[in-house]
């Protein structure tokens, strides 16, 4: 395993890393949940990504029970939640950043955890009508409480980061220290345009998710929607939109290039998303401890891709990117 640093500080996180959205509580019972993050620890993954809005909590509660069964020293991983869209329906509990929410998003997540702390907390959405000096002084507030030791955001503009390090900077508080965006082959413009500017200028570290475009990576949509598939789930129907023919036909024209490689379309995706420098961590996701083995099996992809072979990659992908 590579271990990278989170942009600019000096907290390390492995390349590779573990996350629980959609599979916990919906696939996914606490045995096949320990199972699935032994095997990433046995691979060398070190950090583990959750938030409270993943099954209402649930999937918190089960990392948590999984971390203390294993006897994992605390100081040996790091844990990330992800706090806004909250989990009841009061007008201050929900879909807000405001400093009601922070603290006692944070409180609920650390006692779902039966954590003392956690290494990364995600404001998981930008809030337009909580002043972002208020948020940024209460992800500072967290930090200094001891609740936290670093804070970022997803999914927010490069101008709304940039804005939350410029108030940091004046005020000499905590800064933002690293962003959770979509990332994949598919997906590619906010990571590669829109914050490039971010990356030297503030020091920004990535952990992008979704680095199989929610499965159509892996070559499983090829000829339509399995049954048992992300796409069939209950409350995952909008995830069909991002199903064309055009990403379809891309999966198909990146297969030779990864059997040539001695991989899976799935492992030469994953490849190529930590190929980028400043990506910190590639969230990978599985319901089994096989599916976990075979998505390690990416680090052995990663040094095959040369120039060459990444210029082969973009051939492939003509035409099925966000950048146009």
């Amino acid at each position: 395993m590579e271990y990278r640093r989170l942009g600019s500080a000096g907290l390390k996180v492995s390349l590779l890393s573990y996350g629980s959205w959609v599979t916990y509580g919906k696939q996914m019972d606490p045995d096949a949940a320990g199972a699935c993050m032994q095997a990433a620890w046995e691979h060398g993954v070190n950090f583990f990504d959750n938030a409270e809005a993943y099954e209402a909590g649930r999937s918190e509660e089960i990392m948590g029970a999984v971390l203390k069964k294993t006897g994992w020293r605390r100081a040996s991983y790091v844990v990330s939640t992800k706090i806004f869209w909250g989990l009841h329906d009061g007008v201050n509990e929900k879909n807000t950043l405001n400093r009601k929410r922070l603290r006692e998003g944070i409180d609920g997540a650390l006692k779902r955890f039966d954590l003392d702390y956690l290494d990364l907390v995600f404001c998981h959405r930008r809030d337009p009508e909580t002043p972002i000096e208020e948020t940024v002084w209460s992800m500072h507030m967290m930090i200094e409480s001891g609740k936290a030791l670093y804070w970022g955001t997803s999914e927010w503009a490069a101008d709304e980061v940039r804005e939350a390090w410029d108030v940091a900077e004046k005020h000499h508080l905590h800064k933002p220290q690293m962003e959770q965006p979509q990332y994949n082959m598919f997906v590619r413009r906010k990571v590669e345009r829109d914050f490039a500017r971010l990356y030297p200028g503030i020091g920004l570290g990535l952990t992008t998710f979704s680095p199989l475009a929610s499965g159509i990576l892996t070559g499983k949509y090829n000829t339509g929607i399995p049954k048992d598939s992300r796409m069939a789930l209950p409350g995952m129907e909008w995830l069909k939109d991002s199903l064309t023919t055009v990403r379809v036909d891309a999966v198909k024209k990146l297969q030779p290039i990864a059997s040539e490689l001695g991989g899976t379309v799935a492992q030469l995706a994953l490849a190529w998303c930590a190929h980028n420098p400043n990506v910190s961590s590639v969230i990978t996701g599985a319901s089994r401890p096989e599916q976990v083995k075979e998505n390690m099996k990416a680090l052995d992809i990663l040094p095959k891709l040369t120039p060459q072979v990444v210029e082969r990659i973009e051939k492939a992908l003509a035409g099925a990117t966000d950048l146009v």
